[in-house]
This record gives C-alpha cells, sequence and structure tokens, in this order.
C-alpha cells in the first residue's frame, strides 16, 4: 500500500461557513431564541458567542504585537525572561516578628522566590505600640514590627541581596520603606542589587480603611518623593503600587478594575512627574496589583487587557514603547474565598494561578486556603506555594510564551474588555482624576449598581458557590485555630520599641529642600521608629475621613445565615429543622427531594429526608414525629395534581408551620396557596430571601 505525500481532510470535511451552521443551531432550538439560549452575557456587558471563527480574529495584520513589545497584550517580558516563570511572592501578617521569621525561611526553603511584610494597623497609621489611645490597631492584620530592628528579626537569615523583599504598610509606605533600606544598609548590601516593592498606594488605602493619617496632598508628595529616591539608589526595586482589591472586593467588574487601575496609576504618574521626574522613569516605578476570580478565561483577558490599556496610557502621556511594559502582581481575590467549606479554596486558588499563568502575570502569589480564617498554618502555605510550583515545574505552563495567543475567542474579549473599560476610565478622568471620583462617592455608587445583578445570580444560585449554597456540609468541623498570645506579643513590641527608640528632631523641615526619603533612611537607620518617621513625613496634623468601600465576598450573604443558625443551636442545642415530604416512587420525588435538601442545607437547616410516603396521612405522622416546623412537598408534576391539596392540609394539620412545594407551581399557585402551601421553591426562585424568611419564622433572624 502506498501512501498519499500529503494527508488533508477537506474533501471529507467541506468548509462550512458561519452562516449555514447559525442556519441549523436555530433550526434545532425550534424557535427559541438563539442569543438568550446560546449567547453569554457578563456582568461587563460583554457577550460571549457559542463559537468563534476567522472573522472574529482581531483588526490588522497583528494587533496584539509580539511578547515584550507594544501594545504588550501577549506579555510584558522578553520571551527569553518570561520562560523563567512568575516570581512566587507569599504574603506575611503574622503579628510576632519571631514566628513571621520562621515561615519566611520555611516558605523560600520550600520554593518561594520574594516576601510581602504586611504592617499591622498601628504600624500601618504611623503609630509606635506604646500609644495606648490606639491599642485596638496592635497586632491587627499585620506583623508588629515598628523599626529596624523589628525588620531584622523578622528577616533573619534572609539572603536580602537574591529574595525580593516587598512591603505593605498602608498610608505608612515611606517610613516602612526607609526602615528597610536602613536593613539594607546595616547589612552592607550594595542597594544597587537588592529588589523588591515598596508599593505606596496612597488611594488603595484611603478607599479600603477610609481615611488616611494625612493629607492626600502630602500623602502624594511623599509618593513622588520615595520614587524619585528608589529609581537613582535601587534601581530594581518598585517604590509605587495599584492596588485595586478594594474596589474588586466591593464588586467591581473587571472593566470597572481596569478603568480603575488606569485612573490610579494616572494620579500616580503626575505625583511623580510633579517630583521631577520623566514619564518613562515614572512608569517604571509603578507594580500593579491585579485580583483574580475563578472565571478564568476573563481574568486571562483582563490581564491581557490591562498591559494594553496601560501602554496607551503611557504613549498618551509621551512615555516611550518601553516604559509601557506593565508590571503585574497577581494575587486570588478574597471575594471568591469562602469561610464554610474552606479546602474548596484550593480550587479556587488553583484557578486563579492558572489564569495568572496563562495570562503572563511577572509575580503572583498564591492564597492559603485558610486566610480567611486564621492565621496560615505550615500545612495551608506549604498547599499554597506548591499550587504555583505544580503549574510551572509540573505543567511547564510557563514554558510557553503567551499560551492564549491567537484565541479567537480570548482576543475578542480581551479588545472588548479594553474598550469598556478605556470608556470608564475617560468618565473618571471627566470627573478630574481618581481622587475626586473616589472621595465624591462616585466610584462606590458605580461598583455598588455593577454588583447588584451579580447580588441577585448569587441569591438566586444562577452563580453558585460550591460547599456554600451548593452542596454545604453542616457538618462540617471548623478547622483548629491557634490564636498568638496577643498580650505577650504586644508587651514584646512595646519593649522592644522603647529600647530602640532614640531621639529624633522631629520638628526637622520635610517639606522643602532635600529629600523626604533620604532624611527618613537617615533616622531609621539612627533608631527612630515608624511612628516618629511618620511624625517626620507630615502624618497627624491633618487627615482624611471617608466611607470606605464595603468590602462584599461572595459568599458572605449565606455564611451569614449559616454563622446566626450555628448561634441559635449553641443557645438551644439544635438547629432549626426541615421535613421532606417526599410522595410517591423513588424515580417521582428524588430529583426535587436532592434540590430541597441542597436548598435548606444552604441555609443551615436540619434536613430529615426519607424514601418516600405513599400516602398523606403517613407523611404527615412521620412530620410530627421530627419534630420540624417546617416540611418541603417532594413529587413530580404527574403526582402534584391530585395529591398537593390533601397532603398540604394534613402536613399543616400535623403541626407544620410552613408548608413549601419543591416546584414551579405555574397555573396551580392560587389553588395550592388555598390548600395551604405558603411558599414555592424552584430553579431561579431567590433562594437567600426564601432561607431568609423561613429563619425569620423559626426565630433564628429578627
Amino acid at each position: 500500500m502506498v501512501l498519499p505525500s500529503e494527508f488533508t481532510i477537506a474533501d471529507d470535511f467541506p468548509a462550512i461557513s458561519y452562516q449555514q451552521w447559525r442556519s441549523l443551531v436555530e433550526e434545532d432550538l425550534k424557535g427559541a431564541p438563539f442569543e438568550k439560549k446560546l449567547v453569554t452575557h457578563t456582568y461587563e456587558g460583554i457577550d460571549i458567542q457559542p463559537v468563534y471563527s476567522r472573522p472574529d480574529a482581531s483588526n490588522g495584520q497583528d494587533p496584539n504585537g509580539l511578547p515584550g513589545n507594544k501594545p504588550f497584550v501577549r506579555g510584558s517580558q522578553a520571551p527569553e525572561v518570561a520562560i523563567r516563570g512568575a516570581d512566587l511572592r507569599q504574603e506575611y501578617a503574622h503579628p510576632d516578628v519571631t514566628e513571621t521569621n520562621k515561615q519566611i525561611l520555611a516558605d523560600l526553603a520550600g520554593g518561594v522566590s520574594s516576601i510581602q511584610l504586611h504592617f499591622d494597623q498601628a504600624g500601618s497609621n504611623g503609630f509606635d505600640p506604646d500609644e495606648k489611645e490606639f491599642d485596638e490597631l496592635l497586632a491587627a492584620n499585620g506583623v508588629m514590627a515598628y523599626s529596624c530592628d523589628d525588620l531584622e528579626t523578622a528577616l533573619k537569615e534572609v539572603q536580602l541581596d537574591k529574595v525580593g523583599v516587598s512591603l505593605e504598610a498602608g498610608a505608612a509606605f515611606l517610613p516602612a520603606a526607609s526602615l528597610l533600606v536602613a536593613l539594607w544598609q546595616q547589612r552592607s548590601i550594595d542597594l544597587a542589587e537588592v529588589h523588591g516593592a515598596f508599593n505606596s498606594d496612597p488611594l488603595a488605602s484611603l478607599a479600603r480603611d477610609g481615611h488616611l493619617p494625612l493629607s492626600l496632598e502630602t500623602s502624594l508628595k511623599s509618593l513622588g518623593d520615595l520614587a524619585h529616591w528608589t529609581a537613582q539608589n535601587c534601581p530594581q526595586v518598585i517604590a509605587v503600587g495599584v492596588n485595586t482589591s478594594p474596589y474588586h472586593c466591593a464588586g467591581a467588574t473587571a472593566a470597572q478594575d481596569l478603568a480603575i487601575q488606569m485612573a490610579t496609576g494616572v494620579t500616580y504618574l503626575r505625583a511623580m512627574t510633579s517630583a521631577g521626574m520623566s514619564i518613562d522613569h515614572a512608569a517604571k516605578q509603578i507594580l500593579f496589583r491585579v485580583e483574580l476570580g475563578t472565571h478564568h478565561f476573563l481574568a486571562i483577558a483582563k490581564l491581557r487587557a490591562a498591559r494594553r490599556l496601560w501602554s496607551r496610557v503611557v504613549e498618551a502621556s509621551g512615555g516611550s514603547s518601553e516604559a509601557g511594559a506593565m508590571k503585574i502582581h497577581a494575587r486570588t481575590s478574597n471575594r471568591v474565598l469562602t469561610h464554610r467549606d474552606p479546602y474548596v479554596n484550593i480550587l479556587r486558588n488553583t484557578v486563579a494561578m492558572f489564569a495568572a499563568s496563562i495570562g503572563g502575570a511577572n509575580v503572583v502569589t498564591s492564597v492559603p486556603f485558610d486566610s480567611l480564617l486564621r492565621l496560615p498554618n505550615a500545612f495551608s502555605r506549604r498547599v499554597a506555594r506548591n499550587t504555583l510550583l505544580i503549574i510551572q515545574e509540573e505543567a511547564h505552563l510557563h514554558r510557553v510564551i503567551d499560551p492564549g495567543g491567537g484565541s479567537w475567542f480570548l482576543d475578542s474579549i480581551t479588545d472588548q474588555l479594553a474598550k469598556e473599560a478605556w470608556e470608564i476610565f475617560q468618565e473618571i478622568e471627566r470627573r478630574e482624576g481618581m481622587a475626586s471620583a473616589l472621595l465624591s462617592g462616585w466610584v462606590a455608587e458605580q461598583i455598588a449598581t455593577a454588583h447588584a445583578p451579580r447580588a441577585t445570580d448569587i441569591a438566586k444560585r444562577k452563580e453558585g458557590i460550591t460547599g456554600v449554597s451548593e452542596f454545604p456540609d453542616i457538618a462540617e468541623s471548623p478547622l483548629e485555630t491557634v490564636l498568638p498570645d496577643l498580650s505577650a506579643v504586644r508587651q514584646a513590641a512595646v519593649q522592644r520599641t522603647k529600647n530602640t527608640r532614640k531621639g529624633i528632631d522631629l520638628a526637622k523641615d520635610m517639606s522643602t529642600g532635600g529629600s523626604r526619603m533620604a532624611a527618613a533612611v537617615e533616622a531609621a537607620a539612627n533608631g527612630a521608629t515608624i511612628g516618629q518617621l511618620a511624625r517626620m513625613t507630615g502624618f497627624h496634623t491633618a487627615s482624611i475621613e471617608f466611607k470606605a468601600i464595603e468590602a462584599r465576598s461572595f459568599a458572605q450573604p449565606f455564611e451569614e445565615l449559616r454563622d446566626a443558625v450555628d448561634a441559635w443551636e449553641t443557645r438551644h442545642g439544635q438547629r432549626p429543622a426541615v421535613f421532606l415530604a417526599n410522595m410517591g416512587p423513588v424515580a417521582h420525588h428524588t430529583a426535587r427531594a436532592s434540590y430541597a435538601k441542597n436548598f435548606f442545607e444552604a441555609g443551615g437547616f436540619k434536613v430529615f429526608s426519607n424514601e418516600g410516603y405513599p400516602n398523606a396521612d403517613s407523611a404527615a405522622k412521620a412530620l410530627a414525629e421530627s419534630g420540624a416546623a417546617t416540611a418541603v412537598i417532594c413529587s413530580s408534576d404527574k403526582l402534584y395534581q391530585e395529591m398537593v391539596p390533601e397532603v398540604a392540609a394534613k402536613l399543616k394539620q400535623a403541626g407544620a408551620k410552613s408548608v413549601v412545594l419543591a416546584g414551579n407551581p405555574g397555573t396551580n399557585e392560587t389553588e395550592w396557596r388555598s390548600a395551604g402551601v405558603d411558599r414555592f421553591i424552584y430553579i431561579k426562585c431567590n433562594v437567600l430571601e426564601t432561607l431568609r424568611d423561613l429563619l425569620r419564622e423559626e426565630g433564628v433572624l429578627e
């Protein structure tokens, strides 16, 4: 047998046009609208088609460019750099500096490549630990590090010439940065060799916390001064951060998130150029923190669109093509993580890390599954770091440059996201920039409006949350939480600070002549604490009070019900219960019984199920024996027509305070309500509101 020299399937599978395919699909839909049945509509207003073909390709010969080249859609790094993989940057917020050091060393030994220290709320607001009136801020959400010596303890044995250090110090970004620089100098490390990020981002602090302990003007001047000093002295360190997590966690759409990134970036470009920096130098001093959820295609497109948009911003500002290469730090968003069934968070984090890798993030943070519940332990941190290591070292996703490149689907939604985000960004600029739009309340209003449809879908379980609104486990055992001895940790921090603090000239004028950062570094090296450094740089002479952007985790409404039921059970010794009146053979009731069990357990109810009852009397007797106050009739539409009036009446006589029917009543609603059915549950009904109503009847909610 002689095989042909060329193999072709064109003769067996002739080309089919989109219109031919569409005609066949519409014929199969039998009159149902194509746009309703097969087109997915996102919260950004993007229509995702069921199929994409060559006509959907982006216009132009090569509109997305090449990896490492303008407009950077396909990656901001050259291929030879990109294939090294992302920088795995893990977060540390244990209040004890010694324990923080143990965690850092363990993670570095396990494959982490850089670290991010979160200062506690006292330090982030420019206070020392012995300022008694601010005790509630001590040890809150971060490390109790207030001096260069504290950082030395936290970073003991860490090779700071090789390991990048990133700081998250809220409003106190310049004082915190000066402490780290003083430590580098104390260890005689060449500042030209160190790398990391100072993450100065006053607008994010204002949005998240609702206040700044200094004026915004002073804060932006400090940002500009820090960036200018960093560019001159630490060329591998990034001074400025644009962190949109306060907005993303409040419910912002991907397009809003991107627009806020651009608007905040422009605000900081202006601050840096006012400090004497060129656009090129200023643009290179920004690291963008991008939150990723579990809609992985949208997350990938968001990273690609972000790079396109920032390249355009820098170009429009007069910067070079090279300066428009956006640096992205991607992190799994808290809004998709859950307190309940927390091990499912491992999967959510994996999806986000996959998207970060495919989307070309430069730096990634893999979030421990228990991060919302407790200070992550050795096990959860190990799982988190290994998640990305498997993606890179075993799945080799970073070995392919821009895996999503050429996908008509990804390119299409990237383009649409970029266009939608640009329009929002322009509106922010018309409102005099990000600071004005934020302080006026416009940003919060826009996010709340955009989140409302998603909140409705979550309430109806159109957007399901595994382990919470779908497939909950009401018998789950809570994770063991070992709390540090905060009293001892606080006392130790106070004593360390008193021993370290040296007298400095707080009256020294930091606003004119010389660099604020240079003076702060000198003071830090001489023993100044974060509180002293904060006062030197303008803290506590003026402040901004503002209504913080409220975070909204997707699972929060259902988890609040579960929390209320748990508290009720603690007080009364039992959970509110639901009895399933499964009527007829298994084949008739099993589907709706499963639906009802899932439905009510999402609200924390104990559900009594069974194999079914042959008649209304037997179901009513079993209800009375169960002690449940709510009964749910579960069967098929075929049996409902005859049985509902009798079963509902008997269940009420047996003591049911509320009778629920699983299924859409259609034209029978009036008749069945008259027979005793109080409410109906079915696909697309408001699950959350129904559960709230029933818990109010039980006395669990007011």
